[in-house]
């Protein structure tokens, strides 16, 4: 992004996000056809995004088979000599808990100083069970942990920068500084924070592949088909791993 360009809005983004759903279901079959082989390059990086205990089954906020991403994200893991993970890592009372509002219920929307706020389940607490990157992930070579969501007035989808669209976690400069230029993007949930990591890595001038088979959606009020339709319009790559087992 130029000095001089105005980043997006919180609003802005999730306009974007919403737009086009109806043409965006043929361009989706299109990217998958053209879906490129996986082969990474010692610039490439794969991100693993939330893979924590209270995204998977039996979980705070679990995801509908969430635990399934396991499996192809370690044999995926296997190919990159470079891998990135995210953490989310709410403070107790964080402002995006239905909790913390008189009155909601998880899945509720709000508005916030910084926008429109879905309002979660308490999860991901700090020091808790459920804020721990699940055991099962097999990446002994990881090199990076960015935790988000820490600050108690910010929600936190994408890695690189927290819901208000200014506090940023330092993924951007992390990467630009060891000299990445694609990033592949897997875990949960794939309609929130792996959507928002992978727009962000496109807004900061990243190729940017969402890794379709190694991710689950939560989908709650459409917002699946509005995250593939606004990655794609942002220039986001769908690929397919096609694991096996």
């Amino acid at each position: 992004m130029r000095n001089h360009e105005r980043a997006p809005t919180r609003r802005e983004t999730l306009q974007m996000m919403g737009g086009a759903i109806a043409a965006g279901a043929a361009t989706m079959t299109k990217a998958r056809a053209q879906a490129p082989s996986i082969k990474p390059a010692n610039d490439d990086v794969f991100i693993v995004v939330d893979v924590q205990y209270d995204f998977l089954p039996g979980g705070a906020l679990a995801v509908k088979d969430g635990d399934q991403v396991i499996a192809p994200v370690n044999a995926l893991a296997k190919r990159f000599a470079h891998v990135v993970m995210t953490q989310d890592w709410h403070t107790p009372g964080h402002v995006s808990f239905a909790s913390s509002h008189a009155g909601k219920k998880p899945f509720d929307m709000t508005k916030l100083e910084y926008g429109d706020q879905v309002l979660w389940p308490d999860h991901c607490v700090q020091g808790t069970r459920g804020a721990m990157i699940s055991e099962a992930l097999q990446i002994p070579h990881a090199q990076l942990v960015i935790r988000k969501g820490y600050n108690r007035g910010i929600d936190s989808y994408s890695g690189f920068k927290e819901a208000d669209r200014k506090t940023k976690t330092g993924l951007e400069g992390y990467l630009k500084e060891r000299g990445f230029k694609r990033v592949f993007v897997a875990g949960l949930a794939t309609d929130f924070c792996v959507a928002w990591t992978a727009l962000d890595a496109r807004r900061l001038g990243f190729e940017a592949t969402v890794i379709e088979d190694a991710c689950r959606g939560i989908d709650t009020g459409g917002s699946l088909a509005r995250a593939w339709s606004g990655m794609e319009a942002a220039g986001v790559t769908r690929a397919q791993l096609g694991y096996a087992g």
